[in-house]
């Protein structure tokens, strides 16, 4: 069997603890910018289509899944392998009752897997450098968008590449060749600061304050040993996503980690078990006392989740419906239920409270956080939490923590590699 040889000498040199590994980075940083760059092959080379998309993130899911057959899999694999096997089974039974090939939910599972068994091998230096580089990118793009609007829109054409790859026509009085729900409408919230929400290399705004969640984790856990410096520089950077892009979502995101940074540590790490029941309970409430919210305010998203819940029936529960999933991109429990059945929100819940390790502060800290950013999320949205452009550096992550203080250094069953060397 031929491997590439690059492949091989990023396991050999993952196993040095401390080596920083650059195919993991090159994996992670491509979850990222992906997008951006079939944005400019789409503006200034050929037209694309969704499929150009789907090879795309096809082949990064390729490219981490075999790295993790370069290193085999051992018993620190068990839970996130049943939750894996898990998935596929629902995709099977899914495929099967709606006599479709349906494996949209197992997609979105398959870059969890993917990417938290990736920083379950990733050491420190691995991991923060993935985020760097991707923070450097994505305020470069930022940047370039803030000040130059024309050039922005001349490289990416954000507004052309969803109208061919997503099939989303830009509205016809815009002249900006911006997304369109990046424009803003009168009564939305905003800062002023520009003239649109920005999107950076993610070119839409919903993704690019998501990224700015996943940033606060990451600050959230390695905070006690990053530099002055290097705090100032995150809080700045995250700032100034959250006001071009002004999400309130984030924004009480951000909010709930400042104070989370002193009050995490101090919670059980099962207590995460309760934070989804809690958030459907508070959008119950939402919906029982303001019935008739309307609009993209974060009542209006609320109240609209909360209803569609309360519509659906046994047959959407069981899943009997997958060809509705899609139409519910804003709605994220109601999409999981029905791309994934009941059963597969469930083994999500409990995947999401459960995974994460519990035992040093920072653990624990960022335990509690992503139940918080996960379920939140899917009360006003459903797509951005699951792609790979946000859930790469995320899951990254959350596998680098939770083997922190249980460091990896082999593996206990046949590795790719080692069945290469056998054969050599």
């Amino acid at each position: 069997m031929y491997i590439d040889s690059w492949v091989l000498d990023a396991v050999r040199e993952q196993d040095r603890p401390e080596g920083r590994n650059d195919y993991v980075i090159a994996v992670a940083a491509s979850s990222v910018v992906y997008n951006s760059m079939l944005a400019i092959i789409n503006a200034h080379v050929m037209p694309l289509s969704f499929s150009h998309v789907a090879a795309a993130e096809i082949l990064i899911l390729l490219a981490g899944l075999f790295f993790i057959l370069g290193k085999g899999m051992s018993r620190d694999d068990i839970g996130i392998s049943c939750f894996m096997a898990f998935t596929l089974v629902i995709a099977f039974y899914m495929s099967a009752i709606n006599r479709i090939v349906f494996v949209d939910y197992l997609r979105n599972i398959l870059i969890v897997f993917c990417f938290a068994t990736l920083g379950s091998w990733a050491n420190r230096r691995t991991v923060k450098a993935a985020f760097m580089v991707s923070l450097a990118v994505v305020m470069a793009v930022l940047l370039c968008e803030i000040f130059s609007l024309p050039l922005y829109a001349d490289i990416f054409e954000p507004g052309y590449y969803f109208e061919t790859t997503r099939g989303l026509k830009p509205p016809e009085w815009d002249t900006t060749g911006l997304f369109g729900n990046a424009l803003g409408f009168e009564g939305r919230l905003s800062f002023g600061l520009i003239g649109h929400r920005a999107s950076s290399l993610f070119l839409e705004q919903v993704s690019l304050s998501n990224f700015a969640g996943v940033m606060m984790m990451y600050t959230l856990y390695f905070w006690d040993e990053l530099r002055r410096g290097m705090r100032f520089l995150l809080i700045a950077c995250i700032a100034l996503i959250l006001l071009t892009t002004a999400s309130r979502t984030m924004l009480t995101f951000s909010a709930i980690c400042f104070v989370g940074y002193f009050v995490f540590p101090l919670l059980p790490k099962l207590l995460s078990l309760l934070t989804m029941p809690l958030i459907l309970f508070a959008g119950a409430m939402v919906y029982l006392f303001k019935p008739d919210a309307r609009g993209d305010n974060l009542s209006g998203r609320i109240v609209l989740t909360m209803r569609h819940i309360s519509e659906m029936d046994i047959y959407g529960f069981l899943g009997f419906y997958a060809d509705k999933a899609a139409l519910f991109a804003d709605s994220g429990y109601v999409y999981i239920v029905y791309a994934g059945t009941i059963f597969g929100m469930l083994g999500f819940w409990l995947f999401v409270s459960l995974y994460p390790a519990g035992r040093t502060p920072a653990q624990r800290r960022l335990a509690q956080a992503l139940p918080i950013f996960m379920f939140f999320n899917l009360m006003i949205g459903a797509t951005p939490v699951f792609t790979a452009k946000i859930a790469g550096l995320m899951w990254l992550l959350l596998g680098h923590a939770r083997h922190e203080a249980m460091p990896r250094v082999g593996s206990q069953s046949v590795s790719v590699g080692s069945a290469v060397s056998r054969q050599a």
